[in-house]
Formats: C-alpha cells, structure tokens, sequence
C-alpha cells in the first residue's frame, strides 16, 4: 500500500511505495530535510528510531551534510553542488531556507521553504506512484513578492538530491551514443567526485539518457541492491551524481543544462519535471520490472493497448514517395499480416529532397494529385490503418514557410543560424508557432482521417534562448497533448533521428518510440539491451529491414532479423517488391507468430537472461501462464549446438508445455538446468520458444 506517515515527535516522514520506504527527517530550526532511508519497507516508528547521518568529518574545511541534504540550496555551507541558486535584484545571491510548512495533500508530502531574506519560497513534493515502487518527486519555485522587488533570476534549479545509503563503494550504470548507436550500457565505478550527465541540445539526446542507476558494485542482474533515479524531461536536462570524501552518495536532478537561466517575476512560479526514484533488493532486472510496472501504470497513455505491426515506407522509397508507389508496398503489407501502413518523408510540398519543404505540410500536388485521401482510404480497404511521417519543429530555409516567418525559428539576433541537416528549428515557445502546429496537424489528421503520427525531430536545437532549453520541449508537449485531447483514437510514435528524444515525459504523451535508425539486427542487440534498462518494450519499435543492411553493410538471415525485431514492437522497413515469394511467405508466418506472442512481449516481465557479447544472448518475457524466450547467437563457435538456458520468473510449482514440440518441463527444471536450447549451426543463428503453464506441479 502506497501511504505517507509522518512522526511529529521526531518529524520523521516515512513515504511508503509497494515494498519500499522512502524516510526523511525535518530540520526546521535549521531548514534542512535529511535522508534517513531508502531502502525495504519500514514502520514509521523504526524510520523514527534511526539517525540522520552526519560526516565524521567535522574540521571547518568539511560540508557536515554534504550528499546527505535532501534540498541542498546555494549558500551557507554547501559546498557540493546545489538544486537552487538564485540571483536577487538588489543583487545578492545564496538562499537561507525555512521551513514554514509541511504535511500530506492529495496522496503527497508537501514541505514548504521560504528564504528569510528574499520573496522566494519552495514547495517540495513527495509522491508514492500508487501500485509501485517508485516515488516521484518535484519542486515548484514561487516569487512571493511584488512589481518593486524585482525578477528573480534562477541559474540552477535542480528537482532535489536522491540520496543513496552509505556503502563501501558505489558503481554508476547509464547508457551513452550516438546516432545510430543509442543505448550503450556502462556500469563504471563512481569517482569521488562530481559526475555529471547531461544534454546540452534542448531534447533528451542520442549521447545520454535522463536516468542512472547506483549501486554497492556488487548488484547483478538478479541480485544485489539498486538506487535508480529518472528524469521525465524531453528537453537540456542534467544529472549530478557526487561521492563524497565521506563516504556518501547523492543524485541530484533538473531540467536545462550548466549555464541555463530562468527569470522569475513576482507571482510567477517554476514547476519542475518529476524526478522519480525506484529502490529494489533485486538486482538491475528487478529495477527493469519495475520501473516497466511504473509505465504500465502512470506514464503510457493507453497501456492496456497492444501496439500494431508496423510498416513504414523509409528504407523501401526515401523521398520517392508516390501514391502509385505507396499502394503498391501496401498490397505487399497487407499480405504480410501488417496491421499499420506509415507514408513515411516525402509526401509534402516540394519535398524531393532532405533540402526543401520542410515546414509546407501539404499533399505535394504533383505525387498526390488529389491528396492523400484517396491513398489512406485504400490503405483502409487494404484493412490496415494509415499512418504519416511528421516532423513539426522543423523548417528548411528553402519553404514557403520560412520565407513568410524567418523570425519563428531559434536564433540569436546578429548571428549566423545554424542549419544542420539543412533544417533550422522553429521555437516552440512562441504561441503562434504552436498554434500554427496545432492547426496543420489537425487539418492533417481530420483530412486524412490518419490513426498514427511518427513525429521526427532530426537536429539538436542551437542559438537558444535561455527559456527554450527546456521551454520548447514544454511546448511540443502542449501541442500533442491539445492534439491527443481533440484526436482521442490518434496513436503517436516519438522519434529524433532514432532514439534521440526518449524520456518518461514525452512518453507520458506518446505511445512508443523509434529506438534507432539503426537497423542492423546484431546491433541492435545491444541497443535494445539499453533501452530495456529503463524503457518498457512495448515502447520499443524495431524494424525488419533489407539484407545487406543499408547502414552497415552486415548480410543477416531473415529470420535472426525478424526475431531481434519481435522481442519489442515489430515492424517492417524493407524494399517489399524485391523480397522473394519465398522471404514473403516466412515473413508472413513470423507475423502471425508475433501476434500470438505480442501480449506477453509487449506487457510481460522482462528478464534479461543473457546479455549481448555472450555467446548466446537470451531475453525472455512472462505473461500470467505463457512464456516467451528469444536466443541469439551472432558468431560462429565450435561449441555444441545444443545446451542449456536456465530461466527466471516461472511459478516454480508448475509444469510448463512447449507450445511448438509437445514437450513438457517442470518449471524447477527450467530455472534449474534450464530449457534445451537447440541452435541451428552457424553464425547469425537464432530460436524462439514458447511456454504455456498446463498444470500444478508436485513441489
């Protein structure tokens, strides 16, 4: 159960999330909130009974609470990083906190601070994420005074510090890349120092991702305990992990990045994003689960939606987008089993090329003579539904709309704009760029009567204004949630050059998300392996695409593509029209095998049994009585082909069937030895087996 008790006597907080207890201590006199646990379930009156923590370090030179402050502000003694600082207009800076108020309002703990000097208070939020074990946490920063006290400026205005129990040691876990190469997993020892994550391109980022996990070096995949933390921001965002000289750990968190502003007049407030924390005894698959659960639950907005099989025209067309074209891959699709049909770039203005149109969100006339109607309705017909590609942040400067409104886009009056990928970024911060958003997009969806939207963003944001770093983010999110709230059955995949803006918060408003453009099946292996350290794969879309890979070059069976592909939302991106009849026919018996598998994938357990670089890699999903594990073995050995694969999360009392051979197995046996694993020879080799749960079994 998911509760706040509080003990005046000691003003001790215990915040209650499933299994796990949150516990902070009240400073008042001193206006500090102080971490006393983190970690299994306690009563109120245990939380009471234990002490804050203190550095044994106690000379002048030492910060006494360094890493053990919940709310760190500028000022006094805080000599590690701060969550506040603030600039004042008679021109002093530093806080001096109090606090002025506390208690539960609407299922969260509220303290409030106010400085003793200046017209700034702080309102702290605790929330237990009901039906988890994740406890979100946001801090909105209010100008208390009036016209004559001036703006605040606000240079750092992090969400608060996570503050992990001391431990011997402390090893980070976060994912880095690329395009094309997203979620590389890192498990590093944490320096004692300051670590810092962060993006500094106004979206979530290819190069990093707004989560960490921390643990004692010694956690593993299925033991161990893990801290984790995540941000729900889709904009600049910076994570702060510091290991203090006296042994502690601390994570702090926020929207913008280093050097990023934001003025605060009287009665004006600043809500920032939720930072959210999931402890586990468990290991990092347990930290997986549940923070997959925490999705399920608050963030996706349909989440008892299975996600359709997809086909996108991309790789098949790249801009040479016709109807005729168009029809003729969705003939192909619709034999294949494919339930959405998505016109990908190239369908608008005089979109030919990555040079022009973009911002001109109109049929082009000449490729669609009578707009995109009559293509989407026989896409329909097809029974299949009708997707398109948007990408609404963006113009090139070679549009009519940019011609019209050069000054929409971000830039910096005097300097050269920056253009990368030949598009410059029109900011959404401005109300009649979003309500220009607004209207186009509703036309699109209401003309066409499109059912889903892959919406792009293929460049970092540059020559910003202090707002936009995260305000524009802001604004996306208003338009989607304007055109979700108008358009209820519109379905919205995220998507910036691949994985580039994939976060809790635009999550919150889309239903799945493009990983990578990378689409070589052995690389993405180990992007979907980071992915899943946080992200649910029923947000994970992956694409069956041509062999040889476009982008690498790499020649992949058809079959280890397909699978890859189904362990998250499956798609196809191939050049239909040159696969064969008989690549055809066994790409239309892995379709029908996905959708019987889809419901346990897509909103099962994920236990990730073996992870890529081993010589068989294995993932596998459980789902009430089925369970479904996928095996990969990308390079040739001289091992046997047959062994072993021990498995995870099974009711071990029972007696499982394969649904494929007949054979049944105890599940004792199955998490024991393990499941006969037959691969065929070769490099490039792969299995699917299913299990059904049939019976009881003797103990």
């Amino acid at each position: 159960m998911n509760t706040v008790d509080i003990c005046d006597d000691t003003a001790t907080v215990a915040i209650h999330a499933g299994a796990v207890t949150y516990a902070i201590r009240l400073d008042v006199d001193a206006g500090i909130i102080h971490p006393v646990h983190w970690g299994p379930r306690l009563s109120i009156g245990a939380a009471a009974s234990l002490p804050a923590q203190p550095s044994p370090h106690q000379d002048t030179f030492e910060a006494p609470w360094e890493a053990a402050e919940d709310y760190p502000a500028e000022g006094g003694r805080t000599f590690g990083p701060p969550v506040l600082g603030a600039w004042f207009a008679d021109g002093t800076a530093g806080l001096e906190l109090a606090i002025v108020a506390h208690g539960v309002r609407a299922g969260a703990f509220t303290v409030t601070l106010a400085d003793r000097h200046q017209p700034l208070a702080v309102d702290l939020h605790y929330r237990p994420a009901p039906g988890t074990d994740v406890i979100e946490r946001w801090a909105v920063v209010r100008h208390t005074g009036g016209a004559s006290d001036g703006d605040i400026v606000l240079h750092r205005q992090d969400v608060g510090a996570w503050c992990v129990p001391p431990r011997d040691d402390y090893r980070m876990s976060h994912v880095t890349g690329a395009w094309s190469a997203e979620g590389m997993l890192h498990r590093t020892s944490l320096p004692t120092a300051q670590t810092q994550l962060t993006s500094r391109r106004g979206v979530s980022s290819h190069h990093a991702n707004p989560w960490i996990m921390i643990d004692d070096s010694t956690a593993g995949e299925e033991h161990g305990e893990v801290w984790s933390m995540a941000l729900a921001t889709s904009g600049s965002w910076r994570i702060t992990a510091t290991r203090s000289h006296a042994g502690r750990c601390a994570v702090s968190g926020g929207a913008g990045h280093d050097g990023v502003r934001h003025w605060l007049r009287p009665g004006e407030t600043l809500t920032s994003p939720i930072f959210a924390g999931l402890y586990t005894a468990d290991g990092f698959g347990a930290a997986s689960r549940g923070w997959h659960a925490y999705q399920r639950r608050h963030i996706s907005p349909h989440p008892g939606e299975l996600r359709p099989v997809l086909y996108n025209s991309w790789e098949a067309t790249i801009f040479d987008v016709t109807e005729q074209g168009q029809l003729a891959l969705a003939e192909l699709a619709a034999d294949l089993g494919v339930e959405l049909f998505v016109v990908d770039d190239g369908w608008f203005g005089a979109r030919t090329s990555d040079r022009a149109g973009l911002g001109d969100w109109h049929p082009n006339p000449h490729r669609f003579p009578n707009g995109l109607r009559p293509l989407a309705d026989k896409i329909r017909r097809l029974g299949m539904q009708f997707g398109l590609w948007v990408e609404p942040e963006m113009t090139n400067p070679d549009s009519d709309l940019y011609r019209s409104h050069p000054d929409w886009v971000h830039h910096t009056p005097g300097h050269r704009r920056t253009e990368l990928r030949n598009q410059l970024v029109l900011d959404f911060n401005r109300p009649d760029v979003r309500d220009w958003a607004w209207q186009w997009l509703d036309r699109l969806v209401r003309d066409t009567g499109a059912a889903f939207l892959k919406w792009d963003f293929n460049r970092p944001i540059t020559e910003a204004s202090d707002q936009a770093w995260t305000g524009h983010a802001a604004g996306v999110h208003a338009v989607i949630d304007r055109l979700r709230a108008v358009h209820p059955g519109l379905r919205i995949e995220s998507c910036a050059g691949g994985g580039g803006r994939i976060d809790l918060g635009i999550l919150r408003r889309t239903d799945q998300a493009w990983t990578s453009d990378n689409t070589d099946a052995v690389d993405r292996l180990t992007i979907q392996h980071g992915h899943t350290q946080l992200y649910t794969p029923a947000t994970m879309v992956a694409w069956v695409t041509d062999s040889p890979n476009p982008l690498t070059g790499r020649d992949i069976p058809l079959r280890f593509r397909f699978h890859v592909a189904m362990t998250g939302v499956l798609g196809i991106g191939g050049d239909l029209t040159r696969w064969s009849p008989g690549e055809r026919d066994t790409a239309r018996q892995l379709v029908r095998l996905y959708s019987d598998i889809r419901l346990t994938v897509q909103h099962g357990d994920l236990y990730r049994l073996r992870p890529p670089g081993a010589t068989t890699c294995a993932v596998q999903y459980v789902h009430g009585d089925r369970a479904v594990v996928f095996a990969f073995r990308v390079g040739a050995d001289f091992a046997p082909h047959t062994h072993t694969l021990p498995l995870q999360g099974l009711d071990p009392r029972a007696v499982y069937r394969d649904d494929d051979t007949g054979d049944q197995y105890a599940a004792a046996v199955l998490m024991g030895p393990g499941l006969p694993l037959a691969l065929p020879g070769g490099a490039y080799a792969s299995t699917l087996t299913r299990l059904t749960r049939v019976a009881a079994g003797a103990g």
